[in-house]
Protein backbone atom coordinates (compact mmCIF):
# COMPACT_ATOMS: atom_id res chain seq x y z
CA UNK A 1 0.00 0.00 0.00
CA UNK A 2 1.05 3.31 -0.93
CA UNK A 3 -0.83 6.57 -0.11
CA UNK A 4 -3.39 5.73 2.63
CA UNK A 5 -5.82 8.16 4.23
CA UNK A 6 -5.47 8.73 8.02
CA UNK A 7 -8.05 10.12 10.46
CA UNK A 8 -8.02 11.22 13.75
CA UNK A 9 -11.27 11.85 15.96
CA UNK A 10 -12.36 14.23 18.46
CA UNK A 11 -15.45 13.51 19.98
CA UNK A 12 -17.62 12.86 23.06
CA UNK A 13 -17.67 9.61 24.55
CA UNK A 14 -19.42 8.47 27.84
CA UNK A 15 -20.17 5.99 30.52
CA UNK A 16 -22.83 4.03 28.33
CA UNK A 17 -21.22 0.91 26.67
CA UNK A 18 -24.05 0.00 24.55
CA UNK A 19 -23.99 3.74 23.18
CA UNK A 20 -20.96 3.93 22.36
CA UNK A 21 -20.00 1.20 20.67
CA UNK A 22 -23.05 2.04 18.24
CA UNK A 23 -21.39 5.55 18.06
CA UNK A 24 -18.29 3.93 16.68
CA UNK A 25 -19.83 2.11 14.68
CA UNK A 26 -21.38 4.41 13.06
CA UNK A 27 -18.34 6.42 12.79
CA UNK A 28 -16.46 3.48 11.10
CA UNK A 29 -19.04 3.34 8.59
CA UNK A 30 -18.87 6.93 7.29
CA UNK A 31 -15.19 6.61 8.02
CA UNK A 32 -15.21 3.61 5.29
CA UNK A 33 -17.05 5.42 3.09
CA UNK A 34 -14.72 8.53 2.99
CA UNK A 35 -12.15 6.09 2.41
CA UNK A 36 -10.30 5.90 5.37
CA UNK A 37 -7.36 3.54 6.10
CA UNK A 38 -6.33 3.97 9.57
CA UNK A 39 -9.00 5.59 12.20
CA UNK A 40 -7.99 6.54 15.64
CA UNK A 41 -10.18 7.20 17.91
CA UNK A 42 -9.71 8.77 21.20
CA UNK A 43 -8.66 7.31 24.61
CA UNK A 44 -11.79 5.37 26.70
CA UNK A 45 -14.31 5.73 23.61
CA UNK A 46 -15.94 2.64 24.74
CA UNK A 47 -16.95 3.19 28.36
CA UNK A 48 -15.78 7.00 28.82
CA UNK A 49 -12.98 8.07 31.14
CA UNK A 50 -12.71 8.57 34.94
CA UNK A 51 -14.09 12.03 36.40
CA UNK A 52 -11.37 13.36 38.49
CA UNK A 53 -7.54 13.00 38.12
CA UNK A 54 -7.17 13.61 41.33
CA UNK A 55 -8.97 11.52 43.43
CA UNK A 56 -11.54 9.19 41.29
CA UNK A 57 -14.13 7.64 42.82
CA UNK A 58 -14.16 3.83 43.29
CA UNK A 59 -17.65 3.72 43.29
CA UNK A 60 -17.78 5.46 39.74
CA UNK A 61 -14.88 3.93 37.30
CA UNK A 62 -15.59 2.84 33.41
CA UNK A 63 -16.56 -0.83 33.45
CA UNK A 64 -13.68 -3.24 32.46
CA UNK A 65 -14.02 -5.31 29.75
CA UNK A 66 -12.75 -8.60 28.01
CA UNK A 67 -10.75 -7.60 24.73
CA UNK A 68 -12.11 -10.89 23.53
CA UNK A 69 -15.72 -9.59 24.21
CA UNK A 70 -18.88 -8.68 22.17
CA UNK A 71 -17.82 -4.99 21.98
CA UNK A 72 -14.13 -5.51 20.60
CA UNK A 73 -15.73 -7.95 18.10
CA UNK A 74 -18.62 -5.54 17.21
CA UNK A 75 -15.68 -2.80 15.90
CA UNK A 76 -13.76 -4.91 14.17
CA UNK A 77 -16.47 -6.48 12.21
CA UNK A 78 -17.27 -2.75 11.09
CA UNK A 79 -13.58 -1.98 10.30
CA UNK A 80 -13.68 -4.86 7.67
CA UNK A 81 -10.59 -3.88 5.21
CA UNK A 82 -10.05 -0.44 8.13
CA UNK A 83 -7.75 -0.52 10.54
CA UNK A 84 -9.05 1.02 13.75
CA UNK A 85 -7.36 1.86 17.16
CA UNK A 86 -9.78 2.52 20.02
CA UNK A 87 -9.44 3.03 24.06
CA UNK A 88 -11.62 1.23 26.53
CA UNK A 89 -10.79 0.04 29.97
CA UNK A 90 -9.38 -3.63 29.90
CA UNK A 91 -9.75 -6.55 32.34
CA UNK A 92 -6.92 -8.79 32.40
CA UNK A 93 -5.06 -10.78 35.30
CA UNK A 94 -7.52 -9.79 38.10
CA UNK A 95 -6.60 -5.99 36.86
CA UNK A 96 -7.91 -2.91 35.41
CA UNK A 97 -6.19 -1.14 32.47
CA UNK A 98 -6.40 2.03 30.57
CA UNK A 99 -5.89 0.05 26.94
CA UNK A 100 -5.83 1.29 23.66
CA UNK A 101 -6.46 -1.71 20.89
CA UNK A 102 -6.11 -1.59 17.28
CA UNK A 103 -8.03 -4.26 15.33
CA UNK A 104 -9.23 -4.90 11.65
CA UNK A 105 -11.49 -6.97 10.13
CA UNK A 106 -8.92 -9.96 10.98
CA UNK A 107 -9.74 -9.65 14.42
CA UNK A 108 -7.25 -7.75 17.40
CA UNK A 109 -3.67 -6.62 15.48
CA UNK A 110 -2.56 -5.29 18.95
CA UNK A 111 -2.74 -4.06 22.51
CA UNK A 112 -1.26 -1.35 24.58
CA UNK A 113 -1.86 -0.65 28.29
CA UNK A 114 -1.13 3.03 29.30
CA UNK A 115 2.58 2.97 30.81
CA UNK A 116 2.70 6.62 32.68
CA UNK A 117 -0.20 7.70 35.25
CA UNK A 118 -0.77 11.19 36.10
CA UNK A 119 -2.03 12.23 39.66
CA UNK A 120 -4.26 9.89 40.68
CA UNK A 121 -4.77 7.74 38.26
CA UNK A 122 -3.16 4.55 39.63
CA UNK A 123 -6.39 4.90 41.96
CA UNK A 124 -8.12 3.67 38.86
CA UNK A 125 -5.77 2.09 36.30
CA UNK A 126 -3.07 -1.05 37.06
CA UNK A 127 0.23 0.67 35.01
CA UNK A 128 1.82 -1.01 31.50
CA UNK A 129 4.97 -1.86 31.35
CA UNK A 130 5.67 -2.18 27.47
CA UNK A 131 5.56 -0.14 24.67
CA UNK A 132 5.96 -2.72 21.09
CA UNK A 133 5.28 -1.89 17.46
CA UNK A 134 3.15 -4.22 15.22
CA UNK A 135 2.33 -4.45 11.95
CA UNK A 136 -1.00 -3.42 10.33
CA UNK A 137 -2.48 -3.18 7.04
CA UNK A 138 -1.18 0.59 6.79
CA UNK A 139 2.11 -0.82 8.10
CA UNK A 140 3.93 -0.63 11.40
CA UNK A 141 2.60 1.48 13.64
CA UNK A 142 2.89 1.81 17.76
CA UNK A 143 0.21 3.00 20.16
CA UNK A 144 0.52 5.72 23.20
CA UNK A 145 -2.01 6.61 25.60
CA UNK A 146 -2.27 10.29 26.58
CA UNK A 147 0.02 11.08 29.41
CA UNK A 148 2.45 8.35 27.68
CA UNK A 149 3.29 10.78 24.99
CA UNK A 150 5.05 13.14 27.25
CA UNK A 151 7.41 11.08 27.98
CA UNK A 152 10.06 11.11 24.69
CA UNK A 153 11.54 7.56 25.50
CA UNK A 154 8.00 6.06 24.91
CA UNK A 155 7.50 7.05 21.52
CA UNK A 156 11.45 7.02 20.51
CA UNK A 157 11.10 3.29 21.67
CA UNK A 158 8.40 2.80 19.11
CA UNK A 159 10.44 4.18 16.27
CA UNK A 160 13.14 1.62 17.28
CA UNK A 161 11.08 -0.94 17.01
CA UNK A 162 10.12 0.07 13.34
CA UNK A 163 7.40 2.13 13.95
CA UNK A 164 6.47 4.29 10.96
CA UNK A 165 3.40 5.61 12.14
CA UNK A 166 2.74 6.83 15.91
CA UNK A 167 -0.98 6.94 17.06
CA UNK A 168 -1.58 8.44 20.44
CA UNK A 169 -5.23 7.96 21.89
CA UNK A 170 -5.87 10.64 24.99
CA UNK A 171 -8.58 11.75 27.02
CA UNK A 172 -6.48 15.06 27.48
CA UNK A 173 -8.20 17.77 29.76
CA UNK A 174 -7.71 21.18 30.03
CA UNK A 175 -5.63 22.22 32.97
CA UNK A 176 -6.90 21.15 36.75
CA UNK A 177 -4.84 23.84 38.46
CA UNK A 178 -4.89 26.57 36.49
CA UNK A 179 -8.02 26.62 33.91
CA UNK A 180 -7.77 29.57 31.24
CA UNK A 181 -11.07 30.81 30.21
CA UNK A 182 -11.20 29.63 26.53
CA UNK A 183 -9.68 26.08 25.63
CA UNK A 184 -6.77 27.31 23.07
CA UNK A 185 -5.43 29.76 26.11
CA UNK A 186 -5.09 26.89 27.84
CA UNK A 187 -1.22 25.61 29.03
CA UNK A 188 -2.26 21.94 28.72
CA UNK A 189 -3.65 22.65 25.12
CA UNK A 190 -0.21 23.75 24.47
CA UNK A 191 1.28 20.88 25.75
CA UNK A 192 -0.90 18.67 23.73
CA UNK A 193 -0.31 20.37 20.06
CA UNK A 194 3.32 20.52 21.62
CA UNK A 195 4.05 16.90 22.03
CA UNK A 196 2.40 15.63 19.01
CA UNK A 197 4.63 17.67 17.29
CA UNK A 198 8.19 17.02 18.94
CA UNK A 199 7.22 13.23 18.91
CA UNK A 200 6.73 13.22 15.35
CA UNK A 201 9.26 15.49 14.19
CA UNK A 202 12.52 13.73 16.33
CA UNK A 203 11.60 10.13 15.37
CA UNK A 204 10.84 11.44 11.77
CA UNK A 205 7.05 9.24 12.07
CA UNK A 206 3.73 10.48 11.72
CA UNK A 207 1.88 10.85 14.49
CA UNK A 208 -2.24 10.47 14.44
CA UNK A 209 -2.92 12.09 17.59
CA UNK A 210 -7.20 11.72 18.74
CA UNK A 211 -8.58 13.01 21.90
CA UNK A 212 -11.96 13.47 23.94
CA UNK A 213 -14.27 16.50 23.66
CA UNK A 214 -17.36 17.31 26.05
CA UNK A 215 -17.07 16.78 29.87
CA UNK A 216 -16.58 14.39 32.35
CA UNK A 217 -16.95 14.94 36.02
CA UNK A 218 -14.54 17.93 36.42
CA UNK A 219 -12.28 17.09 33.70
CA UNK A 220 -13.13 19.36 30.16
CA UNK A 221 -11.64 17.42 27.08
CA UNK A 222 -9.27 19.57 24.89
CA UNK A 223 -10.23 17.79 21.02
CA UNK A 224 -7.20 18.91 18.94
CA UNK A 225 -7.32 15.57 16.98
CA UNK A 226 -4.38 15.85 14.28
CA UNK A 227 -2.33 14.20 11.88
CA UNK A 228 1.25 15.39 12.21
CA UNK A 229 3.64 14.82 9.58
CA UNK A 230 7.43 13.58 10.21
CA UNK A 231 8.91 17.05 9.77
CA UNK A 232 6.77 17.83 12.83
CA UNK A 233 4.23 19.88 10.94
CA UNK A 234 0.42 20.00 11.15
CA UNK A 235 -1.38 18.95 8.14
CA UNK A 236 -4.98 18.25 9.14
CA UNK A 237 -6.34 19.58 12.73
CA UNK A 238 -9.76 19.21 14.41
CA UNK A 239 -8.89 22.59 16.30
CA UNK A 240 -11.12 22.51 20.12
CA UNK A 241 -14.01 21.32 18.22
CA UNK A 242 -15.51 17.94 17.63
CA UNK A 243 -14.45 16.12 14.23
CA UNK A 244 -12.46 13.70 11.94
CA UNK A 245 -9.12 15.23 10.92
CA UNK A 246 -7.83 13.90 7.77
CA UNK A 247 -5.05 13.23 5.63
CA UNK A 248 -3.81 11.19 2.18
CA UNK A 249 0.24 10.24 2.42
CA UNK A 250 2.40 8.09 1.36
CA UNK A 251 3.93 7.20 5.01
CA UNK A 252 7.22 5.19 3.56
CA UNK A 253 8.05 7.33 1.07
CA UNK A 254 7.43 10.66 3.19
CA UNK A 255 9.60 8.86 6.18
CA UNK A 256 12.34 8.12 3.93
CA UNK A 257 12.34 11.93 2.92
CA UNK A 258 12.76 13.20 5.88
CA UNK A 259 15.17 10.88 7.22
CA UNK A 260 17.64 11.14 3.44
CA UNK A 261 20.02 13.61 5.11
CA UNK A 262 19.72 13.64 8.58
CA UNK A 263 18.61 10.05 9.83
CA UNK A 264 17.84 10.62 13.60
CA UNK A 265 17.66 6.84 14.52
CA UNK A 266 20.80 5.99 12.77
CA UNK A 267 22.45 9.13 14.48
CA UNK A 268 21.67 8.11 17.95
CA UNK A 269 24.36 8.23 20.73
CA UNK A 270 22.94 5.77 23.07
CA UNK A 271 26.49 4.90 24.80
CA UNK A 272 27.13 8.33 25.70
CA UNK A 273 23.16 9.56 27.27
CA UNK A 274 23.21 9.19 31.34
CA UNK A 275 21.53 5.75 32.22
CA UNK A 276 18.51 6.94 34.77
CA UNK A 277 20.60 5.21 37.41
CA UNK A 278 23.54 8.46 37.15
CA UNK A 279 20.93 10.89 36.65
CA UNK A 280 21.47 13.19 40.16
CA UNK A 281 24.82 11.65 40.16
Amino acid sequence: MSSVTLGALAANFGRDIRRGVSKAVGIIEAARRDGVDLLVFPDAAIGGYIGDLRSPDPEDLPRALDPDGPELAAIAEAAGPMTVCIGFAEAAQGRRYNSAACLSGDGLLGIHRKVHQPAGESLAYAAGDSFRAFDTPVGRIGMLIDYDKTFPESARTLALDGARVIVALSAWPASVTDRAARLPADRQSRLFDLYDCARAAENQVYVVSSNLTGVTGSLRFLGQAKIVGPGGDVLATTRSKGGLATATVDIEADTQRARRVLNHLEELRPEIYRSHNSVGS
